[in-house]
């Protein structure tokens, strides 16, 4: 909508302002780790950190969420929902697009109230990544590098002045008390085009083929005897898909209070890679191997999601490859399923 230069110096008086409004959060350094928690001045933020050890995600999707309050003679029903208005700094761009798949899934069919009422009070403050901000990013194969759309307000980096690009209306709700900002002039943005130009020397693709071969490659390497592999190394620890932005699979369960009266519904993250997930009546689990299982996963962030909404089910954040206890990782997964592919291919032209 527009574009705003905001002096460093004014960004303390502004998050002071808007947290006498808002939920703060954003990206705080706790035991050499980043995470993103709620903060009480700019000098908690952390505005150039690596990625967080769990995604902004949690704010609209909590790890564990009261659904429904109830009476058990059925007399009673009543959604709990506790939205609170909350404005969540820092994300980088790759959070940004995972946030956009899940609108998207949480939208289609049956919406989730309880997500969009989240989403609805949330206020998205995110920054440019004018470098990669870890060894296992492959946020410029995903596409994830940078963004045009699913932030409020979206802050760039210029040494002495961030650069502000107004989205939303939302976004300049957040603006409206703040004093000392100033539109957007030419060399404000020659320079940003400047800063951009230098992003792009610093981030190489990681991958040995591009993003619209991903779909294809994971359909014919569906046999692979990589998973079994994989399999045989990964612990089922569930890790990869707790910290992954993208993944939104859960548990509902209910509890009763000791009088049989009133009862809770809530829900949890759940995990694909845990022995349980996939396990239905009778005890029949119809992926009953790790093997399986990891290819569910894979299959469903390349290939799944990008057939079904065009939108990339990974992100490239990195956060599974630094978190997994046997380092499986992404970039080795999708370039040893692309080698082998070519190598089969080879082998089957000239046989």
């Amino acid at each position: 909508m527009s574009l705003k230069i905001m002096p460093k110096n004014v960004l303390p008086d502004w998050v002071a302002t808007l947290n006498d409004r808002f939920r703060l959060v954003g990206p705080k350094k706790a035991a050499e780790k980043y995470l993103f928690a709620e903060i009480n001045s700019a000098e908690d933020l952390y505005l150039d950190s690596p990625p967080s050890v769990l995604p902004p995600k949690k704010y609209v999707m909590p790890p564990r969420e009261n659904l429904l309050h109830y009476r058990l003679d059925g007399s009673r029903s009543e959604a709990t929902i506790d939205a609170i208005p909350t404005v969540i700094f820092g994300l980088h761009t790759c959070d940004i697009h995972a946030l956009l798949l899940l609108d998207y899934m949480f939208a289609k069919g049956f919406t989730d109230q309880h997500y969009q009422a989240h989403r609805e009070n949330t206020y998205l403050v995110s920054i440019e990544c004018l470098k990669p901000c870890t060894k296992h990013a492959f946020c410029r194969d995903m596409g994830t590098a940078s963004a045009d759309d699913g932030y409020d307000l979206h802050f760039l980096d210029l040494d002495d002045v961030y650069i502000i690009d107004v989205n939303s209306r939302k976004g300049e709700t957040l603006l409206q008390d703040c004093r000392n900002i100033f539109d957007a002039l030419p060399p404000d943005i020659e320079r940003l085009n400047q800063a951009l130009r230098q992003k792009w020397q610093k981030f190489q693709y990681r991958l040995d083929f591009d993003i619209v071969e991903m779909s294809d490659l994971l359909g014919h390497t569906y046999e692979s005897d990589l998973w079994p592999e994989l399999g045989a190394r990964c612990l089922a620890c569930g890790m990869c898909t707790n910290v992954c932005p993208t993944c939104y699979c859960f548990d509902v369960s209910d509890e009763a209070d000791l009088q049989l009266q009133n009862g809770n519904r809530s829900r949890r993250w759940d995990s694909c890679q845990v022995n349980s997930f996939s396990e239905v009546a009778g005890g029949h689990d119809f992926r009953a191997s790790q093997a399986t299982r990891l290819r569910h996963r894979f299959m469903r962030k390349g290939k799944y999601q990008l057939d079904a909404c065009g939108m990339v089910g990974c992100v490239g954040c990195g956060r599974c490859a630094t978190s997994c206890l046997v380092h499986i990782t992404p970039i080795e997964v999708f370039n040893s399923l692309y080698q082998r592919n070519q190598a089969s291919t080879r082998e089957g032209t000239r046989s």
